[in-house]
């Protein structure tokens, strides 16, 4: 008898469930069932039909659906995600219904009206990494929406999502609109001339040589950020209106600048053509524009040059020697510096594949240049991820040492570069446990450029591991007002969540820990963090419920792990690791 035929078809399946069901079901369980069914029937369910959904079933706190397109899921989600925004406004901020949605496109299994199958499975994992409020969906379903609908997506790397044999590619929707504040508060100017530079267009004709425009953006962001009198606002935060239609006016409110400068780059063989353009953005006006014109030769002189005009166009009397001070070519190879921007990239992502590629483009930049500080400070940047991402487990002894040796590097050849610095520095104090070089190192970093995002930030995740809370605190509240919508953003976010729980201010710490998980879900240490806020406030289900996405996300962590941070304060620390323990993590 021939086996019965089994019915498969490809789907973009979402899932979705409810944050906090049992512990708003345990305070109010008749008042919750009511709201969530009121949501799902007059919030969901029409959505989901004006997307062509079909709602698969309905469990408890959670609801699985099916689409036959991807655009019509991920725009079902974000609709959701905003009603859901909008109708819980007015509801105390404990009490609120949100949902976490995951998206997917795979291969699934029909069994009458039921979804099964690896499709439907990968949904529900994906779901347990979004934040509260959060859509994230799989590299199948992102590869569906390349080149427009509007939307933005953040890449969270390769996730191995627990009882998925494969790893996944996961990213995570930037969500505006509905489901967030439509505009960012406006926060305040300081009390110096501010500015934010942001993205180049990249007129060159090869999107394949946008990362050169990048990099022209960096340097002339850093040569500026050395100008003592001014408040420059860190690269990655202006690169978050990349390709956006935005008024400047807006920008200066949301980032709290009141000069922004625009441009573009050209490559054109061996000719570069930068221009620029300062506006202010109060009134709109523009202030001064420029055209420059060079040789790949002397492409570090170009970027001297617009720093230089722009400094003098805000503030006329910034004396000649501070910008001086902003004129550092950070290598004399150009082969070297295009092999290091192309690593930067590749080390964001926080995969092991990628760690590796960057460490290779690296190691070509340092076989070219052997003293380029900033490389090797990128490099040994590499070495503690993979450390402390358990990325080099066959040979961990052999890259904590290579990542040590590279770290004494950068400080040894960069010690007026204060990238290499601050990289040297926050190496050092993780990898080799030696707070006071490191701290030294950041000190110096923050000295030679006050508006280092990277440097405060990285200061403040050293000073939690030496005890210094205060300033840790103090330093990680820069790095965010620096570069306050910065990628990177959740390692200040890390060490405030770190100095408040060991000083006792508990709440203050799940909140940090929480902004810190939904910057970048794909970071372990922060998911700790919030479980460990959570136990020590007493919200223990809410503790286990954390622990458990921790664990979902990453089924390889165990909590005798974190002994390789090296924090001196080890009352307070052991104290952390019983905290994970209660909450069921294992050791």
């Amino acid at each position: 008898m021939a086996a019965e035929r089994v019915e498969r078809r490809l789907a973009a399946v979402l899932a979705a469930d409810m944050v906090g069901y049992s512990r708003l079901m345990e305070r109010d369980e008749q008042g919750t069932l009511e709201r969530l069914k009121a949501r799902r029937r007059e919030l969901v369910g029409p959505l989901v039909a004006a997307h062509r959904g079909r709602i698969v079933k309905l469990m408890g706190d959670g609801a699985l659906v099916e689409f036959a397109s991807v655009v019509d899921a991920v725009a079902c989600a974000v609709a959701v995600q905003g009603g859901m925004a909008e109708r819980e406004a007015g509801v105390p901020e404990a009490e609120r219904i949100r949902f976490r949605i995951g998206v997917n496109l795979g291969d699934v299994i029909v069994e009458g009206t039921d979804l099964l199958g690896d499709g439907v499975n990968v949904a529900a994992r994906l779901e347990q990494l979004a934040e509260p409020d959060g859509v994230v969906i799989s590299g199948t379903a992102f590869d569906q929406l390349r080149g427009g609908f509007g939307w933005t997506f953040a890449p969270l790397g390769e996730q191995h999502l627990k009882n998925i044999e494969r790893p996944v590619r996961v990213y995570r929707m930037v969500l505006g609109g509905g489901a967030r504040p439509p505009e960012r508060p406006a926060l305040p100017l300081p009390d110096k001339p501010s500015l934010a530079v942001l993205p180049f267009d990249n007129l060159s004709g090869d999107p394949e040589q946008g990362y050169f425009a990048d990099g022209i953006v960096e340097d002339i962001t850093t040569a500026l950020a050395r100008v003592s009198g001014l408040f420059v606002i860190a690269r990655n935060s202006s690169f978050a209106y990349r390709d956006k239609a935005v008024d400047v006016r807006q920008i200066g409110r949301e980032l709290g600048v009141r000069y922004v400068l625009e441009g573009s780059v050209r490559k054109a063989g061996e000719r570069v053509r930068i221009t620029g353009q300062l506006i202010d953005a109060q009134s709109g006006a523009h202030l001064w524009a420029e055209r420059f014109d060079g040789t790949l030769a002397d492409v570090f002189d170009l970027q001297d040059r617009v720093a230089e005009g722009v400094a003098g166009a805000i503030e006329p009397t910034l004396r000649g020697a501070e910008i001086e001070r902003a004129r550092r070519k950070p290598t004399g190879s150009l082969d070297a510096y295009d092999l290091y921007l192309r690593a930067i990239p590749h080390l964001l992502t926080l995969t092991a594949e990628d760690n590796r590629e960057a460490l290779r483009l690296l190691e070509q930049a340092l076989a070219l240049d052997p003293n380029y500080a900033v490389a090797l400070g990128l490099k040994a940047w590499c070495h503690l991820d993979a450390c402390l991402r358990s990325w080099a487990d066959d040979d961990a002894d052999a890259e904590r040492a290579a990542g040590e040796r590279a770290a004494r590097q950068a400080l040894a050849t960069g010690q007026d570069d204060p990238r290499a610095l601050a990289s040297g520095g926050f190496v050092l104090s993780l990898l080799a446990h030696d707070h006071d070089a490191g701290l030294r190192a950041l000190g110096r970093a923050v000295a030679l450029n006050p508006n280092s995002a990277l440097a405060f930030g990285a200061s403040a995740v050293v000073r939690c591991f030496a005890g210094d809370y205060g300033t840790a605190v103090e330093h990680g509240q820069r790095a965010l007002r620096l570069s306050p919508f910065d990628p990177l953003s959740f390692r200040p976010l890390l060490a405030l969540a770190y100095a408040h729980l060991f000083t006792g201010r508990h709440e203050e710490a799940a909140a940090y820990a929480e902004r810190a998980v939904q910057a970048n879900p794909g970071f372990d240490a922060s998911h700790a963090l919030l479980v460990g806020s959570l136990v020590e406030l007493g919200r223990l289900d809410e503790a286990r419920e954390a622990a458990g996405r921790l664990m979902a996300a990453f089924p390889t962590f165990r909590v005798a792990r974190l002994h390789q941070a090296g924090f001196r304060d080890t009352g307070r620390f052991e104290a952390y690791l019983a905290a994970l323990r209660q909450a069921g993590l294992p050791d």
